[in-house]
């Protein structure tokens, strides 16, 4: 989406929204019983400047679980079919064609398991669908993740999991995976709520699916990215001005702790059009990038868990 100007009328309403709850809904320190995780998190990011040019619609991140070091985005409609393998330092970007996919409206991506036991897998969300007529259905094209920055993908191994949802047509910018059940989590973007859809594994690849309508988030709207850690325990959400954080409680799926107020609103530093976040593969914090917008330039913040 590039409509900065109705973005900024957005960004001003959702951050009244969110200092409306914040008090409420920051809370204290939480240690997950399960990881003995501390939910606080550094508040002033560490930043990485990204060269201008190449990645200024950046609209998703994804760590790679193949790769130390590095973490993949994406870009939205009217770029290429294309991924891109960012470091963590900021300093490298490398382009990398998923052939045999079509760029619509990418805007969305995930990382970890899938049908083959003992390979990561790169989730590609063409969920966007924000320009009229909507269209009925939604892919999400899966394919394993490569093992080496000299590597490339496959088109023989790409896959397409065709869905739509219940409900009628819906725009979406955020994909999860959960990698204890493998299922997949759509969150709708809508400006008075966030709907949660679930594709539950195995997701067929011939066929198209129609989501289940899980229910909606409790006090969250216009949502752009999100991330699962990689033991499937704690849960991040975004929109253009907040952090929205779950820890799952035991024997819950991610769909019941979504239905839950988030035990956190964190107030992350501003940035132009924030989009992307993604835990790093440890869980030991989370990155965020923005789209570049009318800026001169971007950085990849990182915030360390206390």
């Amino acid at each position: 989406m590039k409509l900065y100007k109705v973005r900024f009328k957005l960004v001003n309403i959702l951050f009244f929204i969110t200092i409306a709850g914040f008090v409420s809904s920051c809370g204290d320190s939480e240690v997950d019983p399960v990881t003995g995780r501390s939910s606080d998190f550094e508040m002033v990011p560490q930043k990485f400047p990204i060269t201008p040019g190449i990645i200024n619609e950046a609209s998703a991140l994804a760590s790679s679980f193949t790769m130390t070091g590095y973490i993949w985005t994406l870009l939205d409609s009217g770029n290429p079919n294309s991924v891109y393998l960012l470091s963590t330092d900021g300093k490298t970007i490398k382009e990398f064609n998923i052939p045999g996919s079509i760029n619509h409206d990418w805007e969305a991506m995930a990382s970890g398991p899938g049908p083959a036991g003992g390979t990561n897998y790169l989730y590609i969300g063409e969920i966007g669908n924000n320009n009229p007529p909507m269209t009925a259905t939604n892919i999400i094209y899966r394919i394993p993740e490569v093992s080496d920055i000299s590597g490339s993908f496959s088109q023989d191994k790409l896959e397409k999991i065709t869905y739509s949802y219940p409900d009628g047509p819906r725009d979406a910018e955020t994909l999860l995976l959960d990698p204890v059940t493998k299922d997949l989590f759509i969150i709708s973007k809508e400006m008075d709520k966030a709907n949660i859809y679930r594709l539950p594994y195995p997701q067929s690849t011939s066929a198209t699916i129609t989501a289940e309508k899980i229910g909606t988030i409790p006090s969250v709207v216009f949502t752009t990215d999100g991330s699962i850690s990689f033991d499937g325990n704690e849960i991040l959400i975004r929109n253009y001005t907040s952090v929205f954080y779950w820890q799952r409680k035991s024997g819950e799926t991610i769909g019941q702790t979504l239905l839950h107020t988030p035990n956190k609103t964190l107030i992350t530093a501003a940035e132009p059009q924030a989009e992307g976040i993604t835990f790093d593969k440890e869980a030991k914090g989370f990155y965020t990038l923005g789209e570049i917008g009318q800026a001169t330039s971007v950085s990849l913040s990182y915030y360390l868990r206390k």
